[in-house]
């Protein structure tokens, strides 16, 4: 598609056409794309913002860098700010505080499991703790659960010590899915006190849990 035709499709009253159009400037340099997909960032669709963030992740540049960054802090849809923040991962260290910060302020829980995944494949011990333990002291289960499973991917860090402290905290606690996470967790910590806990569970009420226990146990062993 010539750029003459991707600007027609830019400003198309059909969301389609404009979708089509973002698709298309992934073939372009960004020089010609960036200033065509920050036209957009206000699309009133949310669907497009969401595409416009997703072609900026191609275009790694200050611009592209700054309006993701302002789609992230102030795009009204939830979608979009969750794959705002996704595309701002590909550009590296850079985005590291910008999304932990997000993190901290932004409550939607599809915002906040983005970023744990984002994290849990990045090498960054402390800041993973850190919204992981912002993460469990929420209201969400979901937002909860994940971040339940980054403190397992604390395990063999600088940080295990305290995350396996805090994993011990939750083994009592009221919800059978907290205490089947923490179980599911425990098993990647090769430490006394995980073993322990994770025998303590064994013998927990709820089978969904003992089959966490287990399901932990085999994984450890294979």
């Amino acid at each position: 598609m010539d750029i003459t035709e991707i600007e027609t499709k830019l400003t198309s009253p059909d969301f389609q056409d404009r979708l089509q159009g973002i698709n298309a400037l992934k073939d372009y340099s960004g020089d010609v794309a960036i200033p065509l997909l920050i036209k957009l960032k206000k699309d009133p669709q949310f669907l497009v913002r969401s595409f416009v963030a997703m072609g900026l992740r191609k275009k790694k540049t200050p611009e592209s860098l700054a309006t993701l960054l302002e789609m992230l802090k102030f795009d009204p849809d939830t979608n979009v700010r969750a794959e705002a923040s996704n595309s701002l991962s590909f550009f590296g260290e850079v985005s590291i505080p910008h999304l932990q910060q997000t993190f901290h302020q932004d409550d939607s829980w599809l915002v906040r499991l983005s970023i744990l995944a984002i994290f849990m494949d990045f090498n960054y011990p402390d800041e993973l703790l850190d919204i992981c333990l912002c993460g469990i002291a929420g209201d969400d289960y979901s937002v909860k659960e994940k971040s339940i499973d980054g403190l397992g991917e604390l395990a063999s860090t600088f940080k295990e010590d305290l995350a396996l402290a805090q994993l011990l905290t939750m083994i009592d606690d009221s919800s059978w899915r907290i205490r089947a996470r923490v179980a599911k967790a425990l098993g990647k910590f090769p430490h006394l006190r995980a073993r322990e806990a994770l025998s303590q569970l064994k013998e927990d009420q709820d089978i969904r849990v003992v089959k966490a226990v287990l399901d932990a146990t085999l994984a450890v062993s294979s």
